[in-house]
């Protein structure tokens, strides 16, 4: 598969994984009052694994191999899960409480900035070849 429609199917999924971290936000927020940056790390959480299973059987299904996908599942979170909630934790923190940007703007803000990274690492580490991931 071309690394441009491979590109285009990860961000496919990283849309439809931001929809599903903003709406678990929102709805987090509310239930959790005056916790944004807990409620932002449980919202990732959920979005992250979205976005594992969609890519398994979508992004990158022409590397699935179910002999490895503990394995996948372990790195797709040390890598993306990680740039993921340390990323947005971060940068929630600046955006919300010292720039006073709002909720989900800020959140959408943070997602796009963690997105080439976690493309980058998913394709070269997450989801490489076999043999590439154990190198």
């Amino acid at each position: 598969m071309s690394t441009f429609l491979r590109w285009w199917r990860f961000n496919l999924v990283g849309a439809m994984g931001m929809v599903v971290q903003l709406t678990a936000l929102a709805v987090l927020s509310r239930l959790i009052a005056g916790h944004y940056l807990s409620a932002s790390a449980v919202a990732v959480e959920l979005a992250v694994l979205h976005n594992f299973v969609w890519h398994v059987y979508f992004t990158w299904r022409d590397r699935c191999d179910r002999s490895v996908l503990p394995s996948q599942v372990m790195r797709f979170h040390l890598s993306n899960g990680l740039v993921s909630l340390l990323g947005n934790l971060a940068l929630m923190r600046i955006l919300v409480h010292e720039a006073r940007l709002p909720l989900l703007v800020s959140n959408g803000i943070a997602i796009l900035c963690c997105s080439v990274a976690n493309f980058c690492l998913g394709d070269h580490w997450a989801f490489a070849g076999k043999a590439k991931a154990d190198a």
